[in-house]
């Protein structure tokens, strides 16, 4: 599923596709503000949005084996719920 379909879906229990684009839109954004803070997400039922530090460390590149430093790097990370995970089997 595409966000778009997303909003179409979300458009069937809402007054007009307009609500529906700006909902998501709305809560995609809090989420990265809040990530960006360095805050957690957690929604009910569904999991949790965070952010994980990876430390910088030694690597090689596949085609040549030389080896290459990967950078630090600060990413997201969604763990769902086990009501999520069990609604999904």
């Amino acid at each position: 599923m595409k966000k778009a379909d997303l909003v179409n879906e979300l458009a069937k229990f809402t007054s007009t596709k307009k609500e529906s684009v700006m909902a998501v839109e709305i809560m995609l954004n809090l989420i990265k503000k809040t990530l960006k803070k360095r805050e957690e997400v957690f929604l009910s039922g569904f999991g949790t949005f965070s952010i994980v530090k990876r430390k910088a460390r030694k690597g090689r590149n596949p085609k040549t084996g030389e080896a290459i430093r990967i950078p630090a790097r600060v990413l997201p990370k969604f763990k769902p719920a086990r009501a999520f995970k069990e609604g999904v089997k």
